[in-house]
C-alpha cells in the first residue's frame, strides 16, 4: 500500500461520452465498482439534460453530485460519494463543526459546507468554508475546481480546503486578495515500520482563520480552527483504512 506522495500513482477519473441517462448511470456504476473512483467525466454533454438527470437521480435515490460543467468544452464532472470520498471530507467537516459548537456559535447564519458540489443550496448564499475533496482527480484538477469557486462565488468563499488521496498533500487556500494565495500544505505520510502502524504529519497543525469564515474579529472564547497534529494522524488512519 503506499506510504506517500512518491509512491502513489496518478489515477485521472474515467471518461465517458454523453448518450443518454440509463448509460449514464451504468457509467458510474462502473466507475465505482472497477476504480473505486469518486469522479467521472461526461463529455459532449448538454445542459438540457440536466433536468431529466435530477428527476431519474431523485426516483433512483442515487447521492452523485454535479461538480463542474464547462459551456464551452460541453465537459460535465461529476463528484461520486464512495466511501473513501466521504471519509476525506466529512471527518474534516465534522471536526471544523464541533469546534463551532464548542464556541457556542452552532446556531449562526455564517455559510460552510462540506459539499464538495457547486449546486449550492436553496437560499443561493456561499459558503466561507468549503472542502473539495477528491481520490480519483489529480491536485492540479482540484486546484482549478478551487479557483471556480472562488471566481464563481465572486469570492464569498474565503477558504477552500483540497483533502486528497492518501500520500498525497493536503492544501489549503484562501483569499486575501483577488488571486487565491497558498497558505500551507501539508502533507501525512504512512510508516508500516512500527508498530501500530504511524502517521507523520509534515508543517504542524491546520489552521482556520475565524475573521475569513465568519466576516468579523473573534469575541470572548472565540478564535481560529485548529486541527491538531494529532487529530490529523487519526484522520490519515481512518481515511487509510477506506483505501
Amino acid at each position: 500500500m503506499p506510504t506517500s506522495v512518491e509512491s502513489m500513482q496518478s489515477c485521472d477519473p474515467p471518461t465517458f461520452q454523453f448518450t443518454n441517462v440509463r448509460d449514464l448511470f451504468d457509467a458510474i456504476d462502473d466507475a465505482i465498482a472497477h476504480t473505486n473512483g469518486d469522479s467521472l467525466t461526461v463529455t459532449n454533454f448538454s445542459p438540457s439534460h440536466f433536468t431529466e438527470i435530477d428527476r431519474a437521480r431523485e426516483k433512483q435515490g442515487r447521492k452523485f453530485r454535479f461538480r463542474d460543467y464547462g459551456s464551452n468544452s460541453r465537459i460535465l464532472i461529476i463528484t461520486i460519494p464512495t466511501d473513501l470520498h466521504e471519509e476525506l471530507y466529512k471527518r474534516l467537516y465534522n471536526e471544523f463543526i464541533g469546534q463551532v459548537r464548542d464556541m457556542g456559535l452552532k446556531d449562526t447564519q455564517q455559510g460552510y459546507s462540506g459539499r464538495s458540489s457547486k449546486e449550492g443550496d436553496s437560499t443561493g448564499a456561499w459558503p466561507t468554508l468549503v472542502i473539495e475533496a477528491g481520490f480519483s482527480q489529480s491536485l492540479g484538477k482540484l486546484r482549478i475546481a478551487m479557483q471556480r469557486w472562488f471566481s464563481m462565488s465572486n469570492h464569498e468563499v474565503k477558504i477552500v480546503l483540497l483533502p486528497i488521496r492518501p500520500g498525497a498533500t493536503t492544501t489549503r487556500h484562501f483569499l486575501q486578495q483577488p488571486a487565491p494565495v497558498l497558505r500551507q500544505s501539508i502533507t501525512i505520510t504512512r510508516n508500516t515500520t512500527t508498530n501500530p502502524t504511524s502517521y507523520n504529519v509534515t508543517s504542524g497543525t491546520l489552521v482556520l482563520s475565524f475573521r475569513l469564515l465568519f466576516l468579523r474579529d473573534p469575541g470572548p472564547g472565540e478564535g481560529d480552527f485548529v486541527f491538531s497534529v494529532q487529530e490529523l494522524e487519526k484522520y490519515a488512519e481512518k481515511v487509510w483504512a477506506r483505501v
